[in-house]
C-alpha cells in the first residue's frame, strides 16, 4: 500500500530545533520523528511513500534518499510555493496511481492498528459509500482538573483528564475519488472535510491507542519522556 506524508511544516513553535530542519526531521534518540512513523507504516504493508515537502526539503531527501535503506520506495513532491495541506496532498497524489492511499501528518506518532482502520474503512465504504476515514483520538485537557463541592471545598484533583470530545489525529484513509475534491491551494480540513461531512462521505474511526502530536517544545519533551516510540 502507498502513503503520502505531509512533511513540509516549518515548526515555528519548535524553534530552535527547527531552524535547520523541517519539523518532522527533529531527532529523537538519533532518528527523526518521521523515521519512527515510517517504521510504523511498514508494519502494515506500506512500501511506497511520497513525502509532501517544502521547507528545507533537501534535509528529508538527504536522509531517506530512494528509501531502499528502510525497505521502501521513496519519492518527493516539493512545493515551490505554499499550497496548504490540501493542495500539498493533491500535488503529491500525482506521484502515485489512483488508488486507495494513507495520508499522515509527519509530526505525529501513534501505535494505532492500521489494519483495523482499513477494515473499518472498507466496511463503511461498502455499507454507506464513504470516501474518506479520519482517525480520531480522545481530547485530553492540557491542565489539571479540580473538583469542588457545592460548599466550595475542594474534593480532588485529576491531571490531564480525558474530555468528552475527539480530535483529528492526522491519519486518513482516502479513496482515489477524494483527489478530485481537494483544493489546489488550501486546507482539506476546512474545505474537503466540511463538504464531505455535509454529504455524509467521511467516517470517523475512534481509537484509544497512543497518539502524540508534536507541535511545541513541551510536546517534544513529553514524547521523549514517554518513550513509546521504542516499543511501537
Amino acid at each position: 500500500m502507498k502513503a503520502i506524508i505531509l512533511s513540509g511544516g516549518k515548526g515555528e513553535r519548535l524553534r530552535p530545533f527547527t531552524e535547520n530542519c523541517p519539523k518532522s526531521m527533529i531527532e529523537v534518540d538519533g532518528k527523526p520523528i518521521i523515521h519512527y512513523q515510517i517504521e510504523w507504516l511498514k508494519k502494515y504493508g506500506v512500501d511506497e511513500i511520497v513525502f509532501a515537502c517544502g521547507y528545507l526539503n533537501e534535509k528529508i531527501k538527504d536522509y531517506f534518499g530512494d528509501g531502499k535503506r528502510l525497505g521502501i520506495k521513496a519519492d518527493y513532491s516539493v512545493e515551490e510555493k505554499p499550497l496548504g495541506r490540501g493542495g500539498a496532498i493533491k500535488k503529491a497524489w500525482g506521484k502515485i496511481p489512483d488508488e486507495r492511499v494513507i495520508i499522515t501528518n509527519g509530526d505525529i506518532f501513534t501505535d494505532l492498528n492500521l489494519n483495523d482502520v482499513l477494515q473499518s474503512h472498507i466496511n463503511e465504504k461498502e455499507k454507506n459509500g464513504i470516501l474518506a476515514t479520519i482517525c480520531l483520538f480522545p481530547f485530553k485537557s492540557p491542565y489539571g482538573v479540580v473538583r469542588v463541592g457545592e460548599d466550595g471545598i475542594v474534593q480532588d484533583f485529576e491531571e490531564k483528564r480525558k474530555l468528552p470530545y475527539w480530535i483529528n489525529g492526522g491519519v486518513y484513509i482516502f479513496e482515489p475519488e477524494v483527489r478530485n475534491f481537494l483544493p489546489d491551494i488550501g486546507d482539506h480540513e476546512t474545505t474537503t472535510f466540511q463538504d464531505f461531512a455535509t454529504k455524509k462521505l467521511i467516517y470517523g474511526y475512534k481509537s484509544e491507542s497512543y497518539w502524540k502530536g508534536i507541535d511545541t517544545v513541551k510536546d517534544l519533551n513529553d514524547f521523549m519522556s514517554d518513550k513509546k516510540y521504542k516499543s511501537a
